[in-house]
């Protein structure tokens, strides 16, 4: 079994007096990629700023909350380890910004500016390979309000993995996106995973789930309502409990197809 990077137990976050997360345990491997899967409310986003180590849980001996084994972590160390995507990280760049310097940002630990920083060949190359693997690298000299939201989203994945990180953590990857967006930003990631990332997708559709994803966790009420193998997970009586309405599961090569049941 691969080495845990990422582990919680009995881990309880408050956020003012609202309780997000409530004894609350996981583990998560190298190797395995998974999807994160709750409406809203469910604990997704304080779940994933533990994961990214911008949030710590309180330490004792009952409650744990390690990454890549440690109690407590540096955040640049962090940033080389574990890639990270929000739809909203776009909003941090100037729109005449180029493309190719948002993704070398990432090696600053930066965002906004980087043309009076200056760059290796080593790092211009490693750039370049990561907007190769996101399909980007056409688009290296356009600047970033030029694109779409399809582009700008497959662009912060290369910005990603420029580090060539570990884990990649991508918080609602296709959230305004249209269906060719969608299914260009899939297969952007699915070839992050033959490349040899682990991928952490963090959702509210499970058409999301791409088949190279064998474990589903559902969250509901701050709490893991499920964890297991993909297809004993998500079927019409989970996602039924999990989102409180009739829904209807069928599967087709290899991708889950959901919609509201009678």
């Amino acid at each position: 079994m691969e080495e845990a990077f990422f582990e919680l137990r009995n881990v309880t976050v408050w956020r003012g007096e609202h309780r997000v997360l409530h004894d609350f345990s996981l583990t998560l491997r190298r190797g395995e990629s998974v999807a994160i899967l709750g409406p809203n409310g469910s604990g997704k986003s304080t779940l994933v700023q533990l994961l990214t180590g911008d949030l710590s849980a309180e330490f004792s001996r009952d409650r744990v909350c390690r990454l890549f084994g440690e109690d407590s972590w540096s955040l640049e160390e962090l940033r080389h380890r574990i890639g990270f995507v929000a739809p909203e990280q776009a909003r941090h760049f100037d729109d005449d910004e180029t493309t190719m310097n948002v993704v070398l940002s990432a090696l600053r630990g930066a965002y906004g500016r980087t043309r009076e920083m200056r760059f290796s060949q080593k790092e211009k190359e490693a750039a370049k390979a990561a907007m190769e693997i996101t399909g980007v690298a056409g688009l290296a000299q356009r600047t970033i309000g030029c694109l779409s939201s399809g582009e700008k989203r497959r662009l912060l994945i290369a910005r990603a993995l420029v580090h060539r990180p570990e884990i990649l953590v991508m918080d609602e990857p296709t959230t305004a996106l249209d269906f060719a967006g969608a299914q260009l930003l899939m297969r952007c990631l699915r070839q992050a995973m033959a490349q040899g990332c682990t991928v952490v997708l963090v959702t509210h559709h499970p058409e999301e789930i791409a088949p190279e994803m064998a474990r589903v966790i559902l969250l509901k009420n701050g709490a893991v309502w499920a964890d297991g193998p993909t297809r004993k997970t998500v079927h019409a009586a989970s996602l039924t409990a999990l989102y409180e309405i009739p829904i209807e599961v069928h599967w087709r090569q290899g991708w889950c197809h959901a919609r509201v049941g009678a």
